[in-house]
């Protein structure tokens, strides 16, 4: 008969995990399967005939880490036998050490179960795995679920070929039937990283909204001795697991935290990652593939940096893109082991990264890529290169960088047809376009899957609008009439350059004479403008025009010869993808002005501030025309992300924009440079801009080490790049020298700006080696770069500096175009992607840095309200912080739409908690014990201390209430628990009705004083004519705008110290009171001096009581009885006591005021709760 018992596992058995059915082989493959009935966990497993000598088992050691069970523990029918593993369970001894170390060396995440039941048939080597347990109680399970289902089943079998056989398909059933509901499920991820996951959560006790990306086996270097492990990447945490002969170690650091992330090599770490946070720093080696996994942490930095960036934006998980697939005939992506949210981040890396070489917008999502050549008219060749198929592109770029780009709107392709294949030519694929340009792609692996796969793509693209802006007609009817944005504007059709042109034209025909040195200088400058644009038509002649233009070399090199103002706009268009994005969103410029009309925001003031600041000395900013078209630019875009809205420097750019482009191509370019070429510059605290001003100084620091050295020693650096690249020198070079540069910029990206300042600190480097001071050295930079200048429009006039200075000579003139083409031969080799690395490694130190600033800043503004130390505060701000972040974390954070606005404090509002984060804070660190009612009384605080009613307390309400439980005097803390007592901290259903609740809000002495509630929340008296003005200005105030003045307004009034009297205190009643008492016994509970305080308080509260008896002989009786409570009593609805009442019975039990005067340290709450940046690192012995 066939047996059912548990035999020792080979290592083999538990890493394969592979097809169950498949014959009896060499090779063992193991495959689990569910739960079934009573949550059957299974495995079916075909292994090789075992030999009987058990020294010639292929793995001797597995079995002797088995032990098998007593034989009274065997089946009755000598069907099984259930063995427990050595090592397993209490008592293991050295076997336990050992086995425990195996486990987590060899691999932590696959360990081989503890219990397991086998069917093995007679004599036969050969047998099968059926369940496999954890612990004892789940095998059994498993077993009670084997006798119950199979084994009086199989009696009825003859022999044991029979029996295998039935029982084989009962398992097989099983796993189809889980297999179903797996693809039900559609979890994407293999069992064994399943396995991981669910191990790192309890390892680390994250929750199920964690999510495991990736997990490597490494070493972690604790001092000078390494331990193996496991590190766990998660989508919010960097995790390390060791268990090493009894020693345990557990690291968990939060990306947040992270400032700085580097890949190393020396004597001490070889090949190792480095892990920096502000207390300490982790090294990591040992990887098996450390480039892959450096790779993979620096995504999740990034993340993490996102989140901190725009935390209303990351408070779900991020929504990586979906992953990138190689174009292939079954249009799938191939089966890979690796977990699905790792696969999606590499997806969303190379997303990325074809939308930066293409300069494309965030909806665009990359389908696939395949390698290709495309026939070049130009060059008479066949370029190699990738063919890239997205939403609505298609995109070529080639092996060899500048040798050829191609970007082919979908909405521009008429025709795609596959042609004749040929020898020389194979597997050919015909592209045509609307301008009647062809595009010949050939050596396409799967010709037949990518004509399809573009034909799906232009099924699904619109129609090409008509190419230009798009703009609202007027109608007879007048339909326009009142929009901001119409085709009546002059700024409409054409830039501010070309009416003031046509101004200054038409002024010197009226007057009939015009300067003589004007007209030479104009006559030179348009013959330098016609010779660019015959240099530029012969190029679109050969390259092509519009956007599907073959961008080449020699395209750089004509735009570094500078532009002609004619066609600055269509270029700068094209080269910063703004032409294809103004075309997909067809009047949205205008609809963004018409939603702007009647919204009051504080960036249409700061525009307003500024309108008259940008580029006051040119005359197209010295009129109506062109102040509107700014005016309208600006408002459009800070409606269009109001996250942004308007940051200075923002002018300077959009004024620039604007005299060379009409007005709508201008908004699209200032999109394409605050959302794509300058990411984040132009935030409310410039990280991008401070990210590349560190770049910068690391780019000094490697090319210029000398010039480095000494200008950080004045402190230079950090002054003068802030302005250049906020303004991409538009503030420090001449007007017509700065757009000159502005046409590399948008060709070759910000690359350009850094050649040019390295290059401007290398041609002045004598000079600021000999400045002893940071004036003399902005002096010198400063008249350096007000004398480039542009030699075709504008001859060399003294600068203001050469002017001040009488003792030295004029600087000499310096040619931009020079300036330019020096950076390129002298810097030319920065790449890209080398910069997009330094920016990540500075965007952790900036990012952490500002946090830093937020965090003193906080602190600041709450410790002259708070008698905790700098440290305590210090601390108990990193504690909220986690709390806050968690919610960031895992989506459990508050609505977008409950944040306040940003004026209001922003340092302050930056972090908040709602209500389940802020009772597991107070349930931490208060130095009050509730027990049971901990829960309701975090509520109440919570409910006091939200003031503004939105579901989120800040830090400085937050530390409120715990300034006053260890550090307020007995009066204070005696209040605040009167306060919980009473709306809105008591909640209505906490309160006896809404009637009564009303009626205790009336004060027993002035019939004539009602209550309200201040904008803090607190009630507050206030006499009957005041009341009367508050009813008739109520519907005003209701229907008033709140903008921005409003919070300005509201933020002086918290600012303002306020006189909290006991007096305002509303009376207490009866119910009220009672849950008082009851907070009181609850508090008094376990203290040292437990029974003294019952007595206390029992004598407390019977004064009181007798006291509002008193009280309500001088109360007006009402006749009408009162409603019954909640609790099912009828209270006195005209007994009542005051605060005063309150507390002079408390003062005469001395064990009550030694109670409240006892004082309470918060480092040892600080010592039990939770590390306060969620880093912990700790070793058990065990």
């Amino acid at each position: 008969m066939p047996t059912l018992r548990k035999p020792g596992k080979h290592d083999s058995e538990s890493r394969s995990h592979n097809n169950p059915l498949q014959e009896p082989g060499p090779r063992v493959l193991l495959a689990h399967i569910p739960r079934a009935v009573s949550a059957l966990l299974a495995a079916i497993v075909t292994a090789h005939t075992q030999p009987t000598e058990p020294q010639q088992r292929p793995d001797p050691g597995a079995d002797r880490r088995w032990r098998r069970r007593p034989a009274e523990e065997s089946s009755e029918d000598g069907l099984s036998c259930r063995d427990r593993r050595k090592g397993h369970g209490r008592g293991g001894g050295l076997s336990g050490l050992l086995v425990g170390t195996l486990d987590v060396v060899l691999d932590s995440s696959a360990r081989v179960a503890p219990y397991r039941i086998l069917l093995q048939a007679g004599d036969s080597q050969v047998y099968w795995i059926i369940a496999c347990g954890s612990s004892r109680k789940e095998i059994t399970e498993h077993w009670d679920w084997l006798e119950s289902n199979l084994l009086q089943t199989i009696s009825i079998f003859e022999n044991d070929e029979d029996i295998t056989t039935f029982v084989r398909g009962k398992i097989c059933g099983l796993i189809a039937e889980e297999q179903r509901s797996q693809l039900c499920e559609a979890n994407p991820d293999p069992l064994k990283f399943q396995e991981a996951q669910l191990k790192m959560r309890r390892l680390f006790s994250m929750p199920e909204e964690e999510k495991l990306v990736n997990y490597y086996s490494c070493s972690f270097w604790k001092g000078r001795v390494p331990r193996q492990g496991w590190l766990y990447l998660c989508v919010n945490h960097l995790c390390f697991y060791s268990l090493i002969l009894g020693k345990e170690v557990v690291l968990v650091v939060p990306w947040t935290e992270v400032t700085q992330l580097e890949k190393n090599s020396t004597l001490l770490f070889p090949e190792s990652i480095r892990v920096c946070t502000r207390s300490d720093h982790h090294f990591f080696s040992m990887f098996l593939n450390i480039s892959d996994t450096f790779r993979l942490m620096e995504q999740l930095a990034n993340m993490a940096m996102s989140t901190l960036l725009d935390q209303e934006r990351a408070r779900t998980h991020p929504d990586p893109s979906r992953p990138e697939r190689e174009l292939s005939k079954s249009g799938s992506m191939p089966r890979s082991s690796a977990p699905q949210i790792k696969r999606d981040l590499d997806a969303r890396a190379k997303n990325q990264q074809y939308r930066s070489w293409f300069r494309l917008t965030e909806e665009e999502r990359l389908d696939g890529h395949t390698d290709c050549t495309l026939w070049t008219p130009f060059a008479k060749s066949h370029v190699p290169g990738q063919l890239f198929v997205s939403s609505s592109c298609l995109c070529f770029r080639s092996k060899q960088e500048d040798v050829c780009q191609l970007i082919i709107p979908l909405r521009e392709v008429t025709v795609v047809e596959k042609a004749d294949s040929s020898p020389v030519l194979p597997s050919p694929v015909s592209i045509s376009t609307k301008n009647k340009m062809n595009f010949l792609f050939a050596n396409l692996k799967d010709r037949d899957f990518l004509v399809q796969r573009i034909s799906d793509f232009l099924q699904r693209t619109p129609d090409s609008p008509p190419i230009g802006p798009t703009l609202p007609t007027v109608s007879p009817s007048g339909e326009c009439k009142g929009r901001q944005f119409h085709q009546d504007l002059p700024t409409a059709k054409y830039s501010l350059l070309q009416l003031y042109h046509q101004e200054d034209q038409d002024q010197g025909k009226d007057s009939g004479s015009e300067d003589p040195e004007d007209s030479q200088r104009h006559k030179v400058n348009n013959k330098q403008q016609k010779l660019k644009k015959e240099a530029w038509r012969l190029h679109f002649s050969e390259f092509g025009r519009g956007v599907c233009m073959y961008r080449t070399s020699r395209t750089r090199d004509l735009v570094l010869k500078g532009i002609p103002d004619s066609l600055r706009s269509e270029l700068w268009m094209l080269f910063s993808g703004a032409q294809v994005q103004m075309e997909v969103h067809p009047g949205l410029y205008s609809d963004l002005l018409d939603r702007a009309l009647d919204q009051d925001s504080l960036a249409k003031d700061e525009i307003e501030r500024d309108l008259h600041r940008s580029m006051p000395e040119h005359k197209a900013f010295q009129n109506p025309t062109g102040i509107s078209a700014l005016r309208r630019v600006l408002t459009a875009y800070a409606q269009r992300n109001p996250a942004i809205g308007y940051c200075q420097a923002m002018n300077i750019v959009t004024s620039v924009l604007l005299l060379y482009c009409p007005e709508e191509q201008a908004f699209w370019l200032l999109v394409a440079l605050c959302e794509r070429l300058l990411p984040d510059y132009y935030n409310t605290r410039v990280t991008g801009a401070l990210v590349d001003q560190g770049v910068f100084e690391e780019l000094s620091q490697a090319q210029l080490p000398a010039l480095y050295d000494h200008m950080q020693s004045l402190g230079v650096l950090s002054s003068i790049s802030l302005s250049w690249f906020l303004t991409l020198f538009l503030s420090a070079l001449p007007f017509h020298s700065a757009t000159v540069l502005m046409d590399a910029f948008f060709c070759d990206g910000i690359t350009v700006i850094f050649q040019v300042a390295l290059s401007v600190l290398y041609d002045n480097m004598d000079a600021l080696l000999e400045c002893n001071d940071e004036g003399e050295a902005m002096t010198v930079l400063g008249r350096y770069l007000e004398n480039v200048m542009n030699p075709e429009v504008e001859e060399h006039i003294p600068v203001l500096h050469s002017a001040v200075s009488s003792e030295e000579p004029p600087s000499p003139q310096i040619d931009v175009f020079t300036l330019i083409k020096d950076s390129y031969q002298r810097f030319g080799g920065l790449r890209a992607d080398a910069i997009e690395q330094m920016r990540f490694k500075q965007r952790l130190k900036v990012i952490q840095s500002l946090e830093d600033t937020a965090q003193r800043s906080v602190v600041r503004a709450v410790m002259t309200e708070s008698a905790f130390s700098i440290e305590e505060l210090e601390e108990l701000y990193c504690l909220f912080k986690s709390k806050h972040m968690s919610s960031c974390y895992w989506g459990l954070g508050p609505s977008p739409g409950s944040a306040g606005p940003e004026l209001v404090v922003p340092y302050l509002e930056q972090h908040r908690v709602d209500h389940a984060h802020f009772s597991q804070l107070i349930s931490e660190l208060a130095p009050w014990r509730w027990n049971n009612h901990t829960h309701n009384m975090a509520a109440r605080l919570f409910r006091l201390q939200d003031q503004n009613q939105d579901g989120l307390v800040n830090f400085k309400e937050f530390i409120h209430p715990l300034t006053v439980m260890y550090h307020g005097d007995l009066t204070e803390k005696l209040k605040l628990l009167y306060k919980l007592h009473l709306p809105p901290a008591l909640a209505p259903e906490e309160a006896e009705s809404a009637q009564e609740a009303a009626q205790f809000f009336t004060p027993v002495n002035n019939k004539d004083a009602s209550l309200s509630s201040s904008e803090d929340g607190k009630p507050q008296v206030m006499s009957s004519e005041e009341v009367k003005t508050e009813g008739e200005n109520a519907e005003k105030k209701e229907e008033k705008v709140k903008d921005y003045r409003f919070y300005l307004r509201q933020w002086a009034k918290e600012t303002e110290p306020r006189i909290d009297s006991i007096k305002d205190l509303p009376r207490m009643n009866q119910e009220q009171f009672i849950e008082l008492c009851k907070t009181l016994y609850c508090m008094f509970s376990e203290d040292k001096c437990e029974q003294q305080l019952y007595h206390s308080i029992a004598t407390v509260a019977s004064l009181l009581l007798r006291i509002g008896e008193v009280a309500k002989r001088f109360n007006n009786h009402n006749p009408e009885p009162p409603a019954q409570s909640p609790t099912g009593r009828k209270p006195d609805a005209h007994w009542s006591i005051s605060f005063e009442q309150v507390l002079a019975s408390l003062l005469t039990e001395a064990p009550l005021v030694d109670f409240f005067e006892r004082k309470a340290l918060l480092r040892d709450k600080m010592a039990a709760a939770p590390r306060s940046r969620r880093e912990s690192e700790s070793e058990a012995h065990k």
